[in-house]
């Protein structure tokens, strides 16, 4: 299936998103996507395979996945967050709908202080249609690895790598799964 993702190999990624390249130390190798996150996973670095599935997924594919991470730490966010959250599934399920965008864009035009609200910002650079300035915005994929590992620096430091593998094993996953849906739709 890995042949089927996006980007076959890292070096594909690392070169249709440059801006990876400044949100990681790794380089780039001719690994497939998949053996290479794993390898980040269990390399020095573990958190750059969060950064990698962040760039790995089509955009609204990651905020999902971001939502969902974040859905798993509740109790660690605040009622604001919580909210946030419920803002970001909803524009997800519906993303085109004109009741949900504008919530999206009040909530992307906020500062950035907390995991949802990095998640936010990702949704509301998604797509033509926001109303937050393009260039005000990170790129989808920094927002959403900002916001996973804002959110994963709240785990108990005895916790928090059997989280992040977690977290990147879902993105796996979900990459796996976009394979699988675009090649049907491709047929």
């Amino acid at each position: 299936m890995a042949n089927e993702l996006r980007f076959k190999t890292a070096r594909d990624l690392f070169m249709a998103c440059p801006a990876v390249s400044r949100d990681m130390v790794a380089l780039p190798t001719e690994q497939p996507s998949i053996e290479f996150c794993r390898a980040l996973l269990a390399g020095r670095v573990p958190e750059e395979a969060i950064t990698f599935c962040a760039y790995l997924l089509p955009e609204r594919a990651a905020v999902w996945w971001a939502h969902e991470c974040l859905s798993h730490l509740t109790v660690l966010l605040d009622s604001r967050d919580q909210e946030l959250l419920a803002v970001v599934r909803d524009w997800v399920s519906e993303p085109e709908s004109p009741h949900h965008r504008p919530e999206v864009s009040k909530a992307a035009a906020m500062p950035p202080t907390t995991p949802a609200a990095w998640i936010a910002v990702a949704a509301g650079r998604h797509g033509n249609g926001s109303a937050v300035e393009a260039p005000a915005l990170p790129p989808a994929a920094r927002a959403v690895s900002a916001g996973v590992l804002a959110g994963l620096a709240r785990v108990a430091l005895e916790d928090r790598f059997s989280v992040l593998s977690a977290f990147v094993e879902m993105g796996i996953q979900m990459a796996e799964i976009e394979a699988l849906r675009q090649s049907a739709d491709a047929n």
